[in-house]
């Protein structure tokens, strides 16, 4: 019975390590690239153009270390920045996750291995009203 209930732990366990990590990226990367956003607004161009101004590199910084923060420590990220404006600010930004070697890998007959991958792109725009 025990080892039963062991055994039943530990599928559930793989079993939502893969199934949940589509629903959480997405999610993880809409949030953090909001949260990101606001975090790096120029407020001081804003009060004497009146016209708002994200800084790129405080983007940057703030976007990778959110999402080192909340991300699976199962999985190797990699993070891709496409486009960052900073008037008026818009960014887009790639995440691709990988299952760390070991993890889930299917072995096909002639050596080859097929890896879990999942990505995901936002294009976001900050609206403000006007």
């Amino acid at each position: 019975v025990i080892m039963l209930g062991v055994a039943g732990m530990l599928f559930i366990v793989f079993f939502q390590n893969v199934t949940n990590t589509d629903e959480h990226n997405s999610q993880l990367l809409k949030e953090v690239t909001e949260a990101a956003m606001w975090d790096s607004l120029d407020y001081a161009y804003f009060r004497a153009n009146g016209v708002w101004k994200i800084n790129k590199e405080k983007f940057v910084e703030n976007f990778v270390r959110r999402y080192g923060e909340n991300s699976q420590t199962s999985r190797k990220y990699k993070i891709k920045f496409y486009d960052i404006n900073e008037t008026p600010p818009k960014v887009s930004v790639q995440v691709t996750s990988t299952v760390n070697s070991g993890s889930v890998t299917a072995t096909m007959g002639d050596d080859s291995q097929i890896d879990m991958t999942v990505s995901h792109k936002i294009d976001a725009i900050m609206e403000t009203p006007y």
